[in-house]
């Protein structure tokens, strides 16, 4: 019995992918190493990866596919997992050394106890290339610390502070329970890993440890602005297949269906920022049908989140109105680290 299994979505990551794989081998037996070789062609990403299988047999194991993109390989290496628990690390981040020996007695103490957790929730670093200062995404104001609670338990989450892919544990069983599967061939998918699975969520545990090591400053990352503003169609995409997962009506739990709104509010504004930032008539169509749509498929969830105060500097009229929400983006961006 493996306690966690790790996927680490590979595509053309010779550069980095063993420093990553190397932060996770210090867990051991109980854990395995799912290293999924998305159809890398042009390095010796799949090279690599039967390396560190034939080095660490029993521990790193290396699936081949041909290319599916990001969600695809993890939809892949959920698949394959045999772990209690499942984490997914991107092939250029890593993991603290101490606070991953925390994050595993943390997670044999449920396994081997009475109480059953569905998510393990810690912080992450923005490793930012270049930055001095590295902003720790914490969790401190938002949830209780050291305690197993339910969604009723939540306090309150400040602005920018959103539980991400990097922060979550999820128990393996639950993400095959909600049915979870993300969409090939398309970026911007680990909002949907996040955000799909949490109306099944019952239990939740809070490590307040610097856990998650996140790497943002290469220019061909897909997070980078730039990138970011040329792949708009699929952030729309992803947006979309958020907004229709479920009924925001029929989330009974306040504070949960309160957490979710937040969640969708924040993903409009993604789409809006980039389509302003981009400066094209083109892409403040796309941003004017995204919000059409919501306004069609559900009045009421668009009320919430077009006359939210994140709706509203989205939506501000003329070009002193888009230089407004630009100039609200920049300072989010500054104090939040991202991007």
């Amino acid at each position: 019995m493996k306690l966690l299994s790790v996927a680490i979505p590979c595509y053309n990551s010779e550069p980095y992918m063993r420093h990553c794989i190397e932060s996770l081998l210090p867990g051991g037996d109980e854990v395995e190493i799912l290293i999924v070789d998305d159809g890398s062609a042009k390095d010796r990403t799949a090279e690599i990866a039967d390396e560190y299988e034939k080095e660490y047999p029993g521990i790193c194991r290396a699936i081949h596919q041909e290319n599916g993109g990001h969600g695809e390989a993890v939809n892949t290496g959920l698949k394959h997992a045999q772990g209690i628990y499942f984490k997914v690390v991107d092939s250029d981040d890593w993991v603290d050394p101490e606070a991953y020996q925390e994050v595993l007695r943390t997670l044999r103490r449920f396994v081997y106890g009475n109480q059953t957790l569905d998510m393990l929730i810690c912080n992450f670093v923005y490793e930012k290339q270049g930055a001095k200062r590295k902003k720790v995404m914490n969790y401190r104001t938002a949830l209780p610390r050291d305690q197993v609670f339910g969604w009723d338990d939540v306090k309150v989450f400040m602005l920018g502070q959103y539980i991400l892919m990097h922060s979550v544990i999820y128990r393996t069983e639950l993400l095959h329970q909600c049915g979870l599967e993300l969409p090939a061939h398309t970026f911007y998918v680990d909002n949907i890993f996040v955000y799909q699975p949490l109306p099944h969520v019952k239990t939740m545990y809070y490590l307040d440890v610097n856990f998650y090591r996140y790497f943002i400053g290469r220019q061909d990352q897909s997070v980078n602005e730039q990138v970011m503003i040329g792949r708009i169609d699929q952030q729309i995409r992803v947006t979309r297949l958020m907004l229709d997962y479920y009924d925001m009506r029929k989330i009974q739990n306040r504070k949960l269906r309160h957490y979710m709104v937040r969640y969708l509010e924040i993903m409009m504004v993604i789409s809006s920022i980039l389509a302003i930032r981009s400066g094209t008539e083109e892409n403040m169509e796309k941003k004017k049908e995204l919000w059409e749509y919501v306004k069609k498929t559900n009045p009421i969830l668009y009320l919430r989140l077009r006359f939210g105060f994140l709706g509203q500097s989205m939506n501000l009229p003329g070009e002193s109105g888009r230089q407004v929400s630009i100039a609200g983006y920049k300072i989010s961006q500054k104090f939040f680290g991202f991007n």
